[in-house]
């Protein structure tokens, strides 16, 4: 069970000492051997922390699993979002990082890697990147309790990953994998400020800053033909529905780790002293 304090509207954070031991996260509130200090989160309507039991949250059978997704920002700046397929039992048609699974006896940065190259193609060779751990979310899924009861339940460990090469190098050996991309896009920082910005279960649809553009490019992955098409920004922007189906938008965990990278940025530029200030990059 995950984050157990947290009262309020607003998406709770914490911090806490975690560990990865045969594809399970150990959580404590305080160090312990081979423990690495990182940012906790989970939304406010986490099913949870709502059914206030960890047996009633765990899925049956499963229990709480844990995965790694990469935010692979390019050395131009962007960074790498995909679109999951509509057919997809997890958040179908949400975008978020590459990721997934994590298999026993796998590290972290493996983990990325492996999900990265399945989803995207790209294979990043070491010496060509740096890297570090952003955070650790709670995602279940149905992300609420108005969608149904909880089938699946991860710890999702964010991690960015900064490439040496523009994004045109990279776009160039990107590959996706249909069954697990339906589209992807490289997004500017300002583009993921506003996207960051929004807060699921607030309500209301995302509203479209007039310093952004009103839509932005992406690549539609169907029969084998990468097609350019255009996305309303707004679509990016907007925020999960309290009630009734799902709709296209950033996942919440993602932008959870958005705000994380926007804060890590501001320490680069000075304007972080925090705790986030002292996680450098690891090689």
């Amino acid at each position: 069970w995950f984050c157990s304090g947290g009262g309020g509207q607003g998406p709770w954070r914490g911090w806490g000492a975690c560990a990865l031991q045969r594809g399970r996260f150990l959580l404590a509130d305080a160090a312990f051997p081979g423990s690495t200090e990182t940012v906790l989160g989970r939304p406010p309507f986490c099913p949870a922390k709502l059914l206030g039991s960890p047996v009633a949250a765990e899925p049956r059978g499963r229990g709480v699993e844990a995965a790694v997704a990469v935010l692979l920002q390019a050395a131009t700046g962007p960074l790498l979002l995909t679109r999951r397929p509509h057919g997809l039992s997890i958040f179908p048609n949400v975008w978020v990082p590459p990721g997934g699974h994590v298999e026993p006896d796998e590290e972290l940065l493996a983990v990325g890697l492996r999900e990265l190259q399945e989803e995207t193609g790209l294979r990043l060779a070491a010496g060509t990147f740096t890297w570090r751990l952003l955070g650790l979310w709670e995602s279940v899924y149905p992300p609420m309790l108005s969608r149904g009861p909880p089938r699946r339940h991860h710890i999702v460990a964010y991690l960015l990953l900064r490439s040496q090469e523009p994004h045109e190098e990279l776009e160039a050996r990107i590959c996706p994998s249909e069954a697990e991309v339906s589209a992807y896009a490289w997004l500017e920082p300002r583009v993921l400020e506003a996207i960051a910005a929004t807060e699921d279960g607030a309500g209301g649809p995302g509203c479209v800053p007039s310093t952004l553009p009103a839509s932005v490019s992406i690549t539609e992955v169907s029969g084998g033909s990468p097609r350019a098409v255009q996305l309303p920004t707004a679509t990016l922007l907007n925020v999960a529905p309290a009630e009734g189906e799902d709709v296209e938008r950033v996942s919440t965990g993602t932008k959870f780790a958005l705000r994380l990278w926007l804060e890590a940025r501001g320490g680069e530029n000075g304007g972080q002293t925090g705790p986030e200030a002292a996680l450098g990059d690891w090689e």
